[in-house]
């Protein structure tokens, strides 16, 4: 026991000491920075251009999908951001979200097919962006 604990010491005598005795490697020093100088005399400012300005940037395209809701299974359609649902292209008047689909037909109604059977509603039964879009 007395051996493999002396064994041990003197190992991590010699392994620590390899530490002390590693002199650092010298470094070269750095060439120095080089500065612009600082203009001297008036500052000029260039002439204002006849070229017409560039035109403003162009609008975005609508999404046609939104990041919260899947658009409506088989049926084409669009995703309005103001209104909050998707606009189904080939029946007027009738939007989807959530497994939804509202229409508005002199009053609002709702069903889970984009077929029907309908169920009469009110504004309060659709989305807030419907409901205000189509207030009475």
């Amino acid at each position: 026991m007395n051996s493999t604990v002396r064994l041990t010491l003197i190992t991590l005598a010699l392994g620590l000491s390899a530490c002390t005795v590693h002199q650092p490697a010298q470094r070269e020093p750095l060439p120095p920075l080089e500065t612009t100088p600082t203009p001297q005399g008036p500052v000029v400012k260039p002439l204002p251009s006849n070229k017409p300005s560039t035109p403003a940037a162009i609008p975005k395209p609508m999404p046609r999908t939104s990041a919260s809701f899947a658009p409506p299974p088989g049926g084409a359609s669009h995703w309005d951001p103001k209104l909050g649902v998707y606009v189904l292209e080939k029946q007027p008047n009738t939007f989807y979200r959530q497994r939804t689909y509202y229409r508005w037909n002199s009053g609002w109604s709702w069903s889970l097919s984009p077929n029907g059977p309908w169920q009469d509603t009110d504004s309060s039964g659709v989305p807030g962006g419907l409901g205000r879009a189509f207030a009475q």
